[in-house]
């Protein structure tokens, strides 16, 4: 995925690899699923290797070292260990930073470089980003530092002053489909249109929403925004596409599937409709007040944990009101 759309970000960094002296610091920049992380593993792996030495693989590389979440609960940890899908906390301790640093006293094993890959940066914790600074101020010799941020404006001003940046680009259409192609090849077409279009450009993304198996909904949805449910046949339709019992992240990825549904038709809307027509300011209005609500929708239902076939009919009757504002019905 690394090599997919972010040829420039190769460069930059390889440029910067061959100068005389190499910033310690470096922020990856990019909304979430671009490929950062994992850019930050093959980066971190060309910076510690040395000629003739045989490498581990970054995950267990002892001069490659990852602050991520820890798991949720001892659960958790039993599910990770086993190689299950386990929860994790929300934010990265004090402790795992400074546990990183008694690391940092002591010399890199296979050469003379190390690399610390924060993912995602956004996550640290105050006192856990305030104790993080003290690293970037004073590195250790050979220590360079990957910090994954989706969110740059999350991060403490002076830990992002002490950093050079990287800034990832989202995948052309084109680049999205070679990537799905490449590490979905078994997706139907329905589902990859889907998946591209919800994905925005961020193959990660795009990836997790082919997984839930989505394109249906997706494809009433738009049908929805569009042409209106008059009879709500098209809602029910669209509950029983998603399940009966689906869980949070099934749930979530409908959401999103919705909120960029909407983000197509504001961009449409923008121009005009299939007759040429401007669309009406009311219909631009009504898409931002479904925008705002579907964000807000989200938000709520972790909290609240409703049930599914009313949060989908809660969706429905947002999209199917913004059809109801539209010229095109005319």
């Amino acid at each position: 995925m690394t090599l997919l759309g972010h040829d420039a970000v190769w460069r930059a960094w390889r440029a910067a690899r061959a100068g005389a002296r190499m910033h310690h610091g470096w922020m990856l920049v990019g909304r979430e699923g671009l490929g950062k992380a994992a850019f930050a593993g093959a980066a971190a792996a060309e910076l510690v290797a040395e000629p003739g030495v045989p490498q581990p693989d970054v995950d267990h590389h002892p001069d490659i070292h990852w602050l991520r979440p820890l798991p949720a609960s001892e659960d958790d940890v039993k599910k990770r260990d086993d190689g299950r899908p386990y929860a994790v906390k929300r934010n990265i301790s004090v402790d795992q930073v400074r546990g990183m640093q008694r690391r940092l006293i002591t010399r890199p094993t296979l050469g003379a470089r190390r690399a610390v890959i924060i993912d995602a940066a956004d996550l640290l914790e105050a006192s856990a980003a305030n104790a993080l600074l003290k690293s970037l101020e004073e590195p250790p010799q050979g220590t360079f530092f990957l910090l994954v941020v989706h969110q740059p404006g999350r991060l403490l001003p002076t830990v992002r002053s002490r950093c050079q940046v990287l800034r990832f680009r989202p995948l052309e259409p084109d680049e999205m489909d070679r990537a799905l192609t490449l590490l979905a090849p078994e997706i139907d077409s329905l589902t990859r249109e889907a998946a591209i279009a919800v994905g925005a450009g961020a193959p990660g993304a795009a990836l997790g929403f082919a997984a839930q198996d989505l394109g249906r909904v997706w494809q009433l949805m738009r049908h929805l925004v569009r042409h209106g449910d008059g009879d709500m046949t098209l809602r029910a339709e669209m509950a029983a596409a998603i399940g009966q019992r689906p869980d949070r992240e099934r749930q979530m990825a409908a959401m999103t599937a919705a909120r960029m549904v909407v983000v197509e038709a504001m961009i449409n809307a923008a121009g005009s409709d299939h007759g040429g027509r401007p669309q009406s300011a009311r219909h631009h209005a009504a898409l931002a007040d479904a925008h705002t609500a579907l964000i807000a929708l989200a938000r709520e239902a972790p909290v609240y944990n409703y049930d599914a076939g009313i949060l989908m009919l809660e969706i429905g009757a947002l999209l199917a009101g913004v059809a109801q504002t539209s010229d095109a019905r005319k």
